[in-house]
């Protein structure tokens, strides 16, 4: 019995590389071109894990396959893109981990578990959070410990960030603003910038202890 595990970013597979010492029948696919559902029947899986997936992923796959996606969100709250960013602009310290079954509609599906996740210090500190919650869910899924549940509560969809809106045109706002937004935006994220003449100031991350703000960047 196989399972596949859909994922990109360096966080989600240092994610599989954990899973994968426990389930040694776990696959991993880290090409969208991949994702067809001539090559998923072949390897016929029970579960499709999707922790870390940027791609829209073909009907047919959803509709055929139990297809598991995880959001760092509490659904149905911060439906849609880039869930962390959307929560932590809007200074919410605390969110979920939501594994839910997908459906057609985004992030709609079924929830089958969720754990607590906090949205506070680095970017680095939240994806190790996220790889701890998703190691947790995902072993509970496969051993059948999970009860699943319709989306209840008010339905709030954000639009995924476009790098663009990584620019600060202007440092006229609060320290505690400017903390969130510059280290929301930290690696792999594309890097909150300000653009000073010719010359752009890359925010790389930022530290905040309630009075002084820095910040980690380079000017390119």
């Amino acid at each position: 019995m196989n399972y596949l595990f859909c994922a990109h970013r360096n966080w989600a597979i240092t994610l599989y590389k954990k899973l994968s010492k426990k389930h040694n029948n776990m696959i991993l696919l880290t090409e969208p071109k991949k994702l067809t559902f001539e090559y998923i029947k072949k390897i016929d899986p029970k579960i499709i894990f999707f922790p870390d997936w940027s791609w829209i992923i073909p009907e047919i796959i959803v509709k055929e396959f139990q297809c598991v996606c995880f959001h760092e969100s509490n659904l149905p709250k911060f439906r849609g893109g880039s869930p962390i960013q959307n929560q932590i602009i809007r200074n919410i310290k605390k969110t979920k981990t939501t594994s839910f079954i997908m459906n057609e509609k985004v992030d709609a599906g079924d929830i089958l578990l969720q754990k607590e996740l906090s949205l506070e210090g680095s970017l680095d500190n939240i994806l190790s959070r996220m790889i701890d919650n998703d190691y947790f869910l995902i072993n509970k899924i496969i051993d059948g410990k999970f009860k699943k549940q319709k989306q209840t509560g008010k339905i709030t969809t954000y639009k995924r960030r476009k790098p663009e809106e990584s620019e600060l045109e202007t440092l006229d706002h609060s320290k505690k603003y400017l903390y969130n937004f510059i280290r929301m935006l930290a690696d792999p994220y594309p890097n909150a910038f300000i653009r000073m003449g010719d010359k752009k100031i890359i925010l790389k991350d930022a530290w905040y202890d309630g009075k002084k703000l820095q910040f980690k960047g380079e000017i390119i």
